[in-house]
């Protein structure tokens, strides 16, 4: 909610009117379950902040980000290599401290195809570390201590999926832009709008996409075209101005928060907080503090 004093300021540039007999049918014109329009805005935005490469990559929309982290494990697992499904199915695997949703979604499914097995680190330690096949989640910054992370896990067995839903200027300094084989964003972290239940991965193989997009046609059909068409009246109203009026005040709302929090923390003997070096951010063109 931090983001509703801009929204309220511009509720003009963003408010949305649907009648009744727009947008009835499931798909647009030629069948397609995704706006192209609001693809390309998605690629524009990346390109103005500079936090992810989209050339040349696929897009595929989802419910949120936990939607399609689901989608992505389940294009990256072991039901997937080859011609036949393997024996032994993919392990999951996060680095701690992980966002819960991870193992929680993962075991909820009961697959075949994957199982959770628990701290990158402990995997990497094991000795079939190389013979097996893993899918390793990478949050970065994290959730929750906001650190920028990269993979642990290398090797022809390995496949990786960046949740990089905080990787906007309102949470961190934006060093370069990402390019990874498959990126997820989420509205709810950019704008907002959590209640939209809107999100994207970025992906650059095709195989891997078509097994998303088969898996996002069976579970939901897609994304409503409604939040479709919202979410591209709110990149509108961001990209006024390149994003700057949006993500300065976003930034200097959470760091304000931040220089609150360890202020509290500092007169404490029993707890702390881990420290976020200044780093420079490519978007605003300056050094900068932490704000996660």
């Amino acid at each position: 909610m931090f983001l509703e004093p801009f929204w309220l300021k511009h509720a003009a540039s963003s408010s949305l009117v649907l009648p009744g007999w727009h947008r009835m049918s499931y798909e647009f014109e030629g069948g397609s379950l995704i706006s192209e329009e609001l693809k390309n805005h998605i690629r524009r935005l990346h390109s103005v902040v500079g936090n992810a490469n989209t050339d040349g990559r696929f897009i595929i929309f989802g419910a949120g980000a936990t939607q399609l982290l689901n989608a992505a494990v389940h294009a990256l697992s072991s039901d997937h290599d080859g011609d036949a499904p393997s024996s032994s199915p993919s392990r999951v695997v996060a680095s701690i401290p992980y966002y819960p949703v991870y193992r929680e979604q993962t075991e909820f499914f009961k697959s075949e195809a994957y199982r959770f097995h628990g701290d990158t680190m402990s995997m990497k330690n094991e000795m079939d570390y190389l013979s097996s096949n893993y899918i390793e989640l990478v949050t970065s910054p994290n959730n929750p201590d906001g650190q920028l992370k990269k993979a642990v896990l290398g090797g022809a067995s390995v496949k990786t999926i960046h949740d990089l839903a905080y990787y906007w200027p309102h949470f961190t300094a934006i060093p370069a832009p990402a390019d990874e084989d498959l990126m997820i964003f989420t509205v709810s972290k950019l704008t907002g709008h959590a209640g939209s239940r809107f999100g994207w991965a970025i992906v650059k193989d095709e195989a891997i996409y078509q097994r998303m997009s088969t898996y996002m046609s069976l579970s939901t059909y897609g994304v409503p075209r409604e939040t479709q068409l919202r979410v591209l009246k709110l990149l509108k109203a961001v990209l006024e101005g390149e994003g700057k009026e949006m993500f300065e005040f976003g930034y200097k709302t959470m760091a304000n928060r931040w220089r609150k929090l360890r202020k509290i923390f500092s007169a404490s003997r029993r707890f702390s907080l881990q420290d976020l070096d200044h780093q420079y951010c490519s978007f605003s063109k300056k050094i900068r503090g932490p704000s996660p």
